[in-house]
């Protein structure tokens, strides 16, 4: 069950005395001696109590492991954001379990709507996601990232919102902060199989364990299938939509001594890519003579690579400091290949797109418990990145009207490359005010030179109150400093396509980063030991809003500011979790708006400009009401569940006037654990997983709405299945 309260780790002793056992929490020191057996005596009888005391290695090793990660999770402030955790188990119970894409996992979560090509809007927001594994924030890929890290990692997972602390910037929609799972605790791991609709077939395994300081966890999966992008029609199985996909990721640890570790982590993912085709859509350009293609013939790919890899010394002093120093580096490469004769028939333009950024940098946080009211935190992030856009056009000539003049097309380099940096520090208080009060105020500096140079000096403020045993209010204010995507920002030359298929007119002002003030109010309510509710409201006003369209053929989204920009909304959550029943739902009201495009305006029609520059315009990804909901009921050693989303519909039409129809989709499962007495085949998961169990085909997208390039539609009903061992 998702919950808002956060885990406590101790190692418990027991101890038995006078018929009795007490249970005490603390930390072993190294070559300490810990508890190996328990003596109890009768009560009325003399009796002397024995208890043997051996050293044990393990247990040193996992109290120092436990010591480093609580020193790790107190970098980690959460004071007057909204938190929504996600544990191991709470993922397991999904329908798909460890198999669900992490952005769907993060679908369960209030205010996150879902959008094509696996991207996810936050309280409004067009992605603006940050990603932390283990303290370190993760550079983001070119392409969509919740494909870029595999769910079954995750040991604990919690998805901040709202006016976050000062040790957060840059992307501020929300922070997606994943424990990972480590080799600390013993050793062991699964294989996993995974497959059905849409030939589906999926392999995973994860492998831990350690050696004394030694630890390690591995997990990679590799798998494959027919609807791997959403279809663009509402064909059950759209034509044209095979992927392959695998990623692997690892994390070692070594303990120094007790207070000190060193990690080093690294991922890749590699995903291939056919562009689903619309078949029946009529030709409009004429190429050697011919005028005729089919267009479910169209032989459209695209291909994406993103690595990363963090080193990282975590360490305190057992006390009053905590510190974690990274280094990390990040690989991504996006690659789109055309159809070479279609593309030139239906678009007019055959364009090669390949798009690279590399990311090296150095991120430091601390925590310094100055007394029992007083906690410091500061740190500094530095970030460089490197660009390559290597594009070539194949166009048609046009006449001074813009209709082609020759059915003989023509090629156009346009490549390009930039250097940019990113500079931040933060320095914040965590102070207990009273029994009740804790507030975290503090400031962060950020800088940016890449495009554009910019700064700002942002405060911030977030309070918690208890307001009595079982309320619990939180309020808080942000001022935030949001660069655009330098991996998606380019300065391409837009007068080298003048007279051909690919030309455009009007400004390309710079994309400039965008500022903005957010307010978060909040109050949790427990209405008893099993249920929890609570509601969130939050308003942003900006300036320079930032938003992303898809203007081309290849699925790359291009950045763009509204000069104005307001943002506002509210949820409501509700939990239950009694004995072997669980159940969550989620509900958001949402209003995004801009007004006058300001940058990158060569990508809208002049209509279209005319009509945002006068009044505020419902941003495509808005959606007025956003809802999850899911359960699940264990009975005996079977367990069933279900979850599901609903939507009000995200913007269409022109200048996003319209909106699309409501949809909903529910997936169902249940999850067989067999235990069998043969040696070989032993303890081992089942489950059967319907998506889309009602078969409600909805459409996210109709192709029409500001920068929004064709439709796609939702998944049809479908049949999985997976087989998971542990050993």
């Amino acid at each position: 069950m998702r919950n808002r309260n956060p885990v406590s780790q101790a190692t418990l002793l027991l101890f038995a005395f006078a018929g009795h056992a007490y249970a005490a929490s603390g930390d072993s020191a190294p070559g300490s001696a810990s508890a190996s057996s328990i003596a109890t005596t009768t009560p009325g009888q003399d009796g002397a109590v024995s208890i043997a005391l051996t050293k044990s290695d393990a247990l040193d090793v996992q109290v120092n492991a436990q010591r480093l990660d609580r020193a790790r999770n107190g970098l980690l402030p959460e004071t007057g954001s909204s938190v929504y955790r996600f544990s191991q188990a709470d993922i397991d119970t999904l329908p798909a379990g460890a198999d669900t894409p992490l952005n769907q996992v993060l679908l369960q979560a209030p205010g996150v709507a879902s959008d094509s090509f696996g991207q996810l809007h936050v309280r409004g927001d067009h992605a603006n996601l940050q990603y932390r594994i283990n303290g370190v924030i993760i550079p983001e890929p070119i392409s969509g990232f919740g494909q870029s890290l595999d769910s079954r990692i995750i040991d604990q997972m919690n998805f901040l919102t709202g006016a976050l602390p000062a040790q957060y910037g840059y992307r501020t929609a929300g922070i997606v902060d994943i424990r990972t799972k480590s080799g600390d605790t013993g050793n062991g791991g699964s294989i996993d199989v995974f497959g059905g609709s849409h030939q589906t077939i999926k392999t995973s395994g994860d492998v831990f364990g350690n050696k004394g300081p030694f630890s390690y966890y591995f997990s990679g999966s590799l798998g494959e299938n027919n609807l791997g992008i959403e279809s663009p029609t509402s064909a059950a199985s759209p034509v044209h939509d095979h992927t392959r996909q695998g990623d692997a990721f690892g994390l070692m640890s070594y303990i120094i001594n007790p207070l000190t570790r060193i990690s080093l982590m690294f991922g890749t993912t590699s995903n291939q890519f056919e562009i689903p085709n619309t078949p029946g859509l009529p030709t409009a350009f004429t190429l050697n003579g011919n005028t005729n293609f089919d267009s479910s013939q169209l032989n459209e790919t695209q291909s994406e690579l993103n690595q990363f890899a963090v080193v990282a010394l975590q360490g305190t002093n057992g006390g009053a400091l905590d510190y974690q120093l990274a280094l990390f580096t990040r690989y991504s490469r996006t690659q789109f290949n055309p159809d070479p004769v279609g593309d030139l028939m239906f678009n007019g333009v055959a364009s090669k797109d390949f798009h690279s950024d590399r990311a090296n940098g150095v991120q430091f946080d601390s925590t310094y418990r100055l007394n029992d009211k007083h906690t410091i935190r500061a740190g500094i992030l530095f970030q460089q990145e490197h660009a390559v856009f290597d594009n070539n056009l194949t166009v048609f000539p046009v006449d001074d009207a813009g209709n082609q003049s020759s059915d003989q097309p023509i090629s156009i380099p346009d490549s390009s490359s930039k250097t940019g940096y990113l500079y931040s520090a933060y320095v914040q208080d965590e102070w207990k005010a009273t029994d009740k009060l804790t507030v975290n105020y503090g400031l962060r500096y950020d800088k940016m030179n890449e495009y554009v140079s910019a700064n700002q000096l942002s405060p911030r403020i977030g309070l918690v109150y208890a307001l009595t045993p079982s309320t619990t209010v939180h309020a808080g204010y942000a001022r935030y400093f949001t660069p655009p995507a330098f991996e998606l920002v380019s300065n391409a030359d837009i007068a080298r396509f003048a007279g051909t298929t690919a030309q455009t007119s009007g400004r390309n002002d710079p994309v400039q980063p965008e500022r903005s003030h957010y307010f978060d109010l909040g109050v949790t309510q427990r209405l008893s030991s099993a249920v929890t509710v609570g509601v969130d409201a939050y308003y942003k006003k900006s300036s320079n809003l930032l938003d992303e369209g898809q203007f081309g053929t290849a699925l790359i989204f291009t950045p763009f500011n509204y000069q104005y920009g307001r943002v506002y909304g509210v949820e409501f959550t509700a939990n239950y979790k009694q004995d072997n029943l669980s159940a969550y739902v989620n509900v958001a009201f949402s209003r995004a708006q801009g007004k006058n495009i300001a940058s990158a305006q060569f990508n809208f029609s002049a209509d279209k400009l005319a009509f945002i520059s006068s009044q505020y315009v419902f941003l495509d990804h808005d959606q007025r009401v956003t809802a999850s909901f899911g359960g699940a009921y264990a009975l005996g050693t079977t367990t069933f569940t279900f979850d599901g989303i609903v939507g009000s519909g995200l913007r269409s039409g022109f200048a996003n006037t319209d909106r699309l129809p409501v949809y909903t989709q529910v997936n169902l499962g249940v999850i067989h654990h067999f235990n069998f007495n043969d040696p070989f085949i032993g303890k081992f998961d089942a489950r059967l997983l319907l998506v889309n169990a009602f078969n409600r085909v909805y459409e996210l997208r109709d192709g029409s709405g500001i920068g929004v390039g064709a439709p796609q539609y939702g998944p049809h009903f479908a049949v999985y299945a997976g087989l998971t061992k542990n050993f």
